[in-house]
């Protein structure tokens, strides 16, 4: 039996132009797990105040992410879309040496939003024979907002075929050994080349804080994750603290917040910090230009003298390894 590996992230503009932020965010933010207000009102907000001004604001700044990245590795076009397709061929010749037969075995990338998308993608692949899928999405610690919103995308899948494929979802990784262990390593790697910070601020993607009260267990996971981290550092607890960024709107998100922690430690007398964005696995926008560009300004601003981020884990090779323990976690025995 054929089967084949869909890894799938969020999602890139297709140029870093006003044009292509505009056609992603329509896309990203008309998905009602992204933004849970009532349609026909958030439609108005979405196509009368933000599609109209948010692209011009922010397309400069990811032209300044483009074919940037922080690991020494050259990245063309999108770091996120480049990464991707990296951690899909890194796996492809892992699985190929150790999946009996090799070549029934595939293993590819998908976006949540953007190009390439999971319909199609199921659909050239079932034309090439491929009988069942494992979907994992790059995202160690589940929420509705991402991982869900992928879910939606395979029922839709479902529902759309008389002859329904055989497809699955990786739901969470966030506990896998090899996972932390790949994160306690870029730190320790880190510390060994910069000296360790005074504090190791880890830093996870918001949602609204109405999110977890509705049942989300995003927020405990990241808690989760930290703690594991920690562990594995044998940090002690005033050397670490745990926030979240990327908020968005006037509601109260998870906190606490990431640049307000930032200030308050600048002010504070903390004098150097370094920077680990857990949730992340391949740099993006939000690592890239909010973490290490404007954060790194709120720090030194705000009286703190060293700021040091900490690259995700990308394309490294205990990255690799923890992607193929989860799927080998998951897989049948047979394949192996």
């Amino acid at each position: 039996m054929k089967h084949a590996v869909i890894v799938m992230n969020l999602g890139t503009p297709a140029a870093p132009t006003p044009d292509g932020v505009r056609q992603f965010l329509k896309e990203f933010l008309s998905d009602p797990r992204v933004v849970e207000i009532p349609r026909p009102l958030w439609q108005v907000i979405l196509n009368l105040f933000i599609l109209p001004r948010r692209p011009q604001a922010i397309a400069p700044a990811y032209e300044e992410i483009w074919d940037c990245g922080l690991d020494g590795e050259p990245v063309t076009g999108s770091p996120i879309d480049y990464y991707t397709r990296r951690q899909a061929a890194l796996l492809q010749e892992r699985l190929q040496k150790s999946v009996a037969g090799g070549g029934s075995m595939v293993v590819t990338h998908a976006m949540t939003y953007g190009k390439p998308n999971l319909a199609e993608t199921v659909a050239e692949l079932r034309e090439q024979g491929v009988e069942s899928f494992t979907v994992l999405p790059l995202y160690p610690q589940y929420s509705a907002t991402t991982t869900g919103a992928i879910y939606d995308q395979v029922a839709k899948i479902i529902r759309g075929q008389r002859n329904i494929p055989d497809i699955s979802v990786a739901h969470e990784y966030w506990r896998n050994p090899a996972y932390i262990e790949a994160l306690a390593n870029s730190v320790r790697e880190h510390w060994e080349q910069h000296g360790a910070a005074e504090k190791l601020l880890m830093s996870f993607h918001g949602i609204p804080k109405a999110n977890t009260r509705k049942g989300d267990p995003y927020y405990h996971q990241c808690c989760g994750t930290a703690e594991l981290l920690a562990e594995a550092l044998s940090l002690p607890r005033e050397r670490w603290e745990i926030c979240f960024q990327s908020r968005f709107g006037k509601a109260e998100w998870l906190q606490p917040y990431t640049d307000k922690t930032l200030i308050a430690w600048g002010e504070s007398g903390v004098s150097s910090v370094d920077v680990i964005c857990p949730a992340f696995s391949s740099d993006c926008l939000e690592t890239l230009e909010e973490i290490a560009v404007e954060n790194r300004a709120n720090f030194i601003d705000a009286g703190g003298r060293e700021y040091r981020y900490i690259p995700a884990l990308n394309a490294r090779a205990d990255h690799i390894d923890a992607l193929e323990s989860v799927l080998r976690q998951r897989l049948a025995a047979d394949l192996f």
